[in-house]
């Protein structure tokens, strides 16, 4: 079972990856980072680059994204703390590849059953507007439900804005 699970929600550059990081260090467990991004121009390529040089090389980084849970699974520990960031690129990885559906299920199934501490980070999106293209709302909606079903899972639940982290779950609440 999962020795601790949470859940960082936060609009971008809301500093939610930085608190992940931090709580993670605090945890005093071995430190591992499951990132979702991939470079496919020169921005990201510099967003990326920034995640990695603030970590420092004390970080064991897995690149997976798509199989999520499958690499939650081979790669989770008692030991370990696992920072995935984010989730939401990994939606939309899973929405371009059509696999959305099955890498949702196999994720929300595999969670509960890991050990160690989880640490899933993911972009608030339903503050906004409702989007104009269907995609777009398709996004929106999924990452919204998918943050619906995370929630009820983990213990505790984080809304960070403007780098500062407003508690919405704290272990032993419903």
């Amino acid at each position: 079972m999962t020795q601790f699970c949470e859940l960082i929600l936060g609009g971008a550059r809301s500093g939610k990856s930085s608190l992940a990081e931090q709580r993670a260090v605090n945890s005093g467990l071995e430190l591992m980072y499951v990132a979702t991004a991939t470079a496919g121009d020169d921005e990201m390529s510099a967003r990326i680059a920034h995640h990695q040089q603030r970590r420092g090389a004390h970080w064991t980084l897995v690149e997976e994204p798509v199989a999520l849970a499958d690499a939650l699974r081979r790669h989770q520990d008692q030991s370990r703390c696992i920072v995935v960031d984010c989730l939401t690129l990994w939606l939309s990885n899973c929405l371009q590849q059509q696999c959305w559906e099955r890498e949702k299920a196999q994720l929300l199934e595999v969670l509960p059953g890991l050990s160690g501490h989880i640490v899933l980070v993911s972009n608030e999106t339903g503050l906004g507007v409702v989007p104009m293209g269907e995609l777009s709302r398709q996004f929106v909606d999924e990452a919204g439900f998918l943050h619906q079903q995370l929630a009820a899972l983990c213990q505790q639940v984080t809304l960070t804005v403007a780098g500062l982290p407003l508690a919405l779950k704290s272990p032993g609440e419903v």
